[in-house]
């Protein structure tokens, strides 16, 4: 999380912070041999993703999404957060094809955030 805030959406942030690979270098380092591709993790917390079939559920949409995701992600390290939860009253089961629909929707719209296509500003 020490990484920047690239990306917000109603329900996910996007954090990302670049690694550098060589020793003498004096930004954060990876404790494994850095590849040309992004990495991605999930944090998706117990406060707002309270059954863990329903965390699952979402974690597996962020690494479809994000493997998909066109343009693709720079190299760097990622992580997408939940930062708050989706309303159970609208979305009563924790594998309903309504979220899961609602959860790759607003990742896309994410990534797309966080990865502008080229000759369009960011934000725009």
């Amino acid at each position: 999380m020490a990484g920047s805030t690239v990306s917000r959406t109603a329900h996910f942030a996007l954090h990302r912070l670049n690694l550098d690979a060589g020793p003498g270098s004096d930004g954060p380092q990876a404790l494994f041999r850095v590849r040309d591709e992004s990495w991605i993790g999930a944090l998706i917390p117990k406060r707002w993703a309270k059954r863990a079939v329903t965390r699952n559920a979402i974690r597996r949409q962020i690494y479809a999404v994000s493997h998909d995701a066109t343009p693709p992600l720079p190299v760097a390290a990622h992580v997408v957060r939940l930062r708050t939860g989706f309303d159970r009253k609208q979305f009563e089961s924790a594998t309903s094809d309504a979220l899961k629909h609602a959860v790759r929707g607003e990742l896309q719209e994410l990534f797309a955030r966080a990865c502008p296509e080229p000759g369009r500003r960011a934000g725009a």
